[in-house]
């Protein structure tokens, strides 16, 4: 065993929409944003994660930023490549002056069709994995988050991650019933750059709104500990002129209800599908947040008031997907709920 472990590298990554996060010898080594920054003439690339993320909004005509993955799954199936792979690089696995093979498992949201999953498989072979093996968002949170999926007991988990929100009622090493829709953080930017627009005849970048959305961003429009109020830049879509004005918290409450109201009705159809022995353990343990939009003020208390039902905050909860990755490389042999 100790030669086949010298002779084999296993790397877990959580393959977000927004961000890549990969796991080696049970750490989180590399925690990049999922972009990639090519030259038009050359189409090399030029940048990978937070280098490319600062050239995005900013670039000239010979160089463009792509994100690979929309709602969770590969767009961009040349770029994609190019970022697995480059990011596969800034892990220090001392390759040495021989190249072992590589063991991979890759998380995927669970409202995935087999052609995407094709494609994220493909990815990861191109990009040097020998044995890869796939795994579902909402499994993964629940073992990130220290739950015995093995045992049959009913545990809800709500990840809202960057393009995909995964409702999933989990028991016994599988999911029972599930609802996936691509409502996400990345839905938030968007509805907070139109809602700029719209209201205050500003122009913002996607940067610029993840900013809001981290500041100011709420799902309920009265808090007991509001946050203070935002100076936001940006371009004045009248005269053109560069131009700064103040953010509420509430302002950002209202234009978010519409999307948080969708989220909130899928958890609400997950709680109608799902067997009423489980059901009994969702009343007991209540359901559990993950992912960055976890993060959202308020959002715990809002769906908490809408099901009538507890709801827990992971802890860490952007990095619980990835941690429970982490743990099915570790157990390759004994989950049989991971796909080959």
């Amino acid at each position: 065993m100790g030669l086949f472990n010298f002779l084999t590298h296993d790397i877990a990554i959580d393959l977000g929409t927004a961000n890549i996060l990969i796991i080696y010898r049970d750490e989180v080594v590399v925690d990049e944003p999922a972009i990639v920054a090519f030259d038009r003439t050359t189409n090399k690339v030029l940048a990978i994660g937070h280098k490319a993320m600062r050239m995005e909004g900013k670039t000239h005509e010979n160089i463009r930023t792509v994100r690979p993955l929309t709602d969770g799954v590969i767009a961009d199936f040349n770029a994609a490549e190019h970022m697995i792979r480059g990011m596969i690089k800034m892990v220090n696995m001392n390759r040495g002056w021989f190249s072992p093979s590589l063991r991979m498992v890759v998380c995927i949201p669970a409202g995935i069709t087999e052609v995407e999953k094709r494609a994220i498989r493909d990815s990861a072979e191109i990009a040097g994995a020998k044995e890869v093996y796939l795994i579902h968002e909402p499994m993964a949170a629940a073992i990130g988050i220290g739950i015995d999926v093995e045992e049959p007991t009913g545990n809800m988990i709500i990840d809202i991650g960057g393009g995909t929100t995964e409702i999933a009622v989990i028991a016994m090493s599988g999911i029972v019933c599930d609802q996936s829709i691509r409502i996400a953080g990345q839905t938030f930017d968007s509805e907070i750059m139109q809602f700029m627009r719209q209201q205050h005849n500003l122009m913002i970048g996607i940067r610029t709104a993840e900013m809001i959305k981290i500041s100011v961003g709420s799902a309920l429009s009265e808090l007991p500990e509001p946050p203070d109020d935002i100076a936001v830049l940006g371009r004045d879509l009248m005269s053109g002129i560069p131009k700064e004005i103040k953010i509420t918290y509430s302002e950002i409450a209202e234009c978010l209800d519409k999307s948080i109201a969708k989220i909130e009705e899928a958890v609400m159809k997950a709680l109608e599908i799902t067997p009423p022995e489980l059901s009994s353990d969702i009343y007991q343990n209540g359901m559990y947040l993950t992912g960055g939009g976890a993060l959202l003020r308020g959002l715990d208390r809002r769906i908490s008031l809408r099901t009538k039902l507890p709801v827990h905050i992971a802890p860490d909860p952007l990095r619980a997907v990835a941690r429970g990755t982490g743990v099915a490389l570790k157990n390759v042999n004994r989950f049989n709920f991971l796909m080959r």
